[in-house]
């Protein structure tokens, strides 16, 4: 697992794109596993302007990792939506190649099932994640066992709580979702772990230095052969001593 800490959300922006970047120009057929969330906004804005600098995007396939149950993809917090916002409607990804949980779907198991034999026909070269402060990856909660393939999820109150500043009230954030399993996570080639801020520090040092456990889901990240943790100097506090010497396990 490495570690690479920048001064500022920007700059950790700018180098995750600059990985991505790498990713777009190797692979014929590049696939992009995509977080939401206000994390990878600088990602997307620094992979925006890689593309007006002329990156080209055509060839690129997207997957997302969630979306909320009952919230159509119109809908101004729907996941989707923030998609389109952030990052779609900025570059040439063709809509055929996005793809994301129906979160209105008549048939939720069947929407699963369908989702994870995207998945399979798209091995995801490069998985980008945002991780909850409750230790969640994609919307894989805390509990006594971690599910591998896409599955519903009742959110946790913490999760409900952290969301809500997305809507008017907390009443309205869905309390339930469609999530990514870990195995597709865990099945791709590269994955970069973003973090910002003080209130994500704990929750970063008992991801990267505990034990795998399911309780901190973003521990099992420890299992990868290839993951980048990409934080600022806030969210990287709790790793380093006070000679700032990065700590061990």
């Amino acid at each position: 697992m490495k570690i690479r800490v920048f001064d500022n959300a920007h700059d950790a922006g700018v180098y995750v794109a600059a990985l991505a970047e790498q990713v777009v120009e190797r692979q014929a057929k590049p696939v992009l596993g995509l977080a939401t969330g206000s994390t990878p906004i600088p990602f997307y804005q620094a992979l925006i302007r890689l593309h007006q600098c002329g990156l080209d995007l055509s060839n690129v396939t997207t997957i997302n990792l969630d979306e909320y149950i009952g919230l159509t993809p119109s809908h101004p917090q729907s996941y989707a939506r923030f998609m389109w916002e952030n990052l779609f409607s900025h570059v040439n990804i063709p809509e055929t190649q996005i793809h994301l949980p129906n979160g209105v779907a008549s048939d939720l198991e069947a929407e699963c099932i369908r989702y994870d034999e995207i998945i399979r026909k798209n091995p995801i070269h490069l998985q980008v994640l945002g991780i909850g402060v409750n230790g969640h990856i994609g919307f894989n909660e805390p509990d006594d066992t971690l599910l591998s393939r896409t599955h519903i999820v009742n959110l946790c109150p913490e999760t409900v709580a952290s969301n809500a500043r997305f809507f008017q009230h907390i009443d309205d954030v869905p309390k339930r979702a469609i999530t990514m399993g870990v195995q597709a996570i865990l099945q791709a080639d590269q994955i970069v772990l973003m973090a910002f801020g003080r209130e994500k520090a704990e929750i970063i040092a008992k991801a990267v230095f505990g034990e795998v456990r399911t309780d901190v889901p973003a521990s099992i990240l420890n299992l990868h052969k290839n993951v980048t943790v990409v934080l600022d100097k806030d969210s990287a506090s709790e790793l380093f001593d006070e000679s700032g010497v990065l700590r061990r396990k």
